[in-house]
């Protein structure tokens, strides 16, 4: 039976957490260390390594906090895209009203707590890998019954969208604007109509 984490064990991760967020917003992810994270968390190095193995570590839970993986609501591009039919994936408006069909990348991260992990080019490599893991096993199969393409072609596929439409989002600053919501339904229509010719 699994051990019920106490409040002390949550509030020391959540404050290593807060620091990491602090630091990452002036500095880039290369140049935190352990030191940095205790002296602003206000913990000794023996309690930060009860918890966590390394600054990586620290980041991966930052980023499933972030990225609300145990949320069983929370999108894919792929739900976002077939949620619609293909006129409402060409309206802004329609996006707009359905944020919460968005893959989870996109609706947070533009947010102030962690806009500033999304746009440390080391961070948003590191959160590619983390959306990979967690929703490869969930997408992939979905490809591979809405295309008919075999596992490997599927992945491929998938990894295309997701580093094509991180690296859009990216390079717009993840500012939900207008120029924004127009991107994500040229990239919707391009993406659906990809499929359906497969």
């Amino acid at each position: 039976m699994e051990k019920k984490t106490d409040r002390r064990t949550l509030y020391t991760k959540g404050v290593v957490k807060d620091a990491f967020i602090a630091l990452i917003r002036n500095t880039p992810y290369d140049k935190i260390n352990v030191t940095a994270l205790c002296r602003d968390a206000e913990i000794s190095r023996a309690t930060f390594y009860l918890h966590f193995d390394n600054v990586d570590d620290v980041l991966d839970q930052v980023i499933d906090d972030a990225l609300l993986f145990s949320d069983e609501t929370s999108g894919t591009l792929l739900d976002m895209i077939w949620g619609f039919s293909t006129e409402d994936i060409c309206n802004a408006d329609t996006l707009r009203q359905n944020e919460n069909l968005l893959p989870a990348c996109q609706r947070i991260a533009n947010s102030d707590r962690y806009h500033a992990l999304f746009m440390d080019s080391l961070v948003s490599s590191h959160i590619i890998q983390r959306i990979w893991q967690h929703k490869r096993d969930s997408v992939v199969p979905v490809l591979m019954k809405r295309s008919g393409l075999s596992k490997d072609d599927a992945e491929l596929l998938f990894r295309f969208m997701l580093y094509g439409t991180f690296a859009v989002n990216t390079s717009l600053g993840w500012k939900k604007d207008d120029r924004w919501f127009h991107t994500q339904n040229l990239l919707n229509r391009f993406i659906n109509g990809g499929i359906k010719e497969i």
